[in-house]
């Protein structure tokens, strides 16, 4: 998911002692986000981070489950926090534009390769970790709860913001979905276009 990667300093900085976690939390973010949650083993993670072997039980004592799910929640949080600010400081037009125009610049850069995390997760049976499900549900609510309260104050009634709230963040994830699969930014612009039309014209009701 875009916003989750922190650049890294460079010079003689003595790494800290949550380095090796941070990376590989990092890096099982970015394994979801392109390769999804079967193919993202703590050998994957290992190889593309640098992390120690060692540390994976140290921190993640509960191994590749404890790892992803950490991984989804964090990711969650990261979006999350800018969903909240996005919805704090714009009207639902230019925060739903904003948050376009990001999707649009990760689904391009990567090569239609990156997708968000949490969606990655969620689309997957995973019957022996329930709690990556758990994880992502929770995350999509709050994203939820976040855009309804956006839209309530822009003067939306209550039950309509949270239909509309859902709406939208299933819309995003499955045109994300679909811009992958065709490698084409069309089905992101085809379903902001949709929801530019529909906030207001709720709005005006």
């Amino acid at each position: 998911m875009a916003g989750t990667r922190r650049a890294r300093s460079e010079g003689s900085v003595r790494p800290r002692a949550g380095d090796a976690r941070r990376r590989m939390i990092e890096g099982a973010v970015e394994s979801l986000r392109v390769h999804g949650a079967s193919a993202t083993s703590v050998d994957r993670v290992l190889s593309t981070t640098g992390a120690p072997r060692g540390s994976v039980y140290h921190h993640f004592p509960g191994g590749r489950t404890e790892l992803i799910n950490d991984a989804v929640v964090t990711a969650g949080g990261i979006m999350s926090e800018l969903i909240e600010k996005l919805a704090r400081d714009s009207d639902p037009v230019t925060a739903l534009d904003q948050f376009a125009a990001m999707w649009r610049h990760t689904l391009v850069d990567s090569d239609f390769r990156a997708g968000c995390p949490v969606f990655a997760v969620a689309v997957e049976t995973n019957d022996d970790a329930p709690e990556f499900a758990r994880a992502a549900a929770d995350v999509f609510a709050r994203w939820e709860r976040s855009l309804a309260d956006m839209l309530v104050r822009d003067g939306i009634p209550e039950p309509r913001a949270h239909s509309l709230a859902t709406l939208t963040v299933a819309a995003f994830e499955g045109a994300i979905a679909l811009c992958r699969a065709q490698r084409d930014i069309t089905p992101l612009d085809n379903v902001v276009g949709e929801l530019r039309d529909l906030i207001p014209a709720v709005t005006r009701n």
